[in-house]
């Protein structure tokens, strides 16, 4: 169950750094990024929520459990 969850949360960090990183380069976030110097908060929020998932989906795939 635990690998399924862990698959479950990798496959989606890696849909939501995909998005997260063409969402930055979209017109709206480089308009921003002109001004403030800085992304939007929304793709900055998928690529660390990406990156999140995929180590947290990545841990609890790969890392062996005890069986009780």
């Amino acid at each position: 169950m635990t690998k399924a969850i862990g698959l479950a949360l990798l496959a989606a960090g890696i849909a939501l750094l995909i998005y997260g990183l063409n969402s930055q380069h979209s017109f709206s976030s480089n308009v921003s990024q002109t001004f403030t110097g800085h992304p939007t908060n929304q793709a900055m929020g998928f690529i660390i929520g990406g990156i999140a998932g995929i180590v947290l989906g990545g841990v609890l795939t790969f890392i062996p459990t005890k069986k009780v």
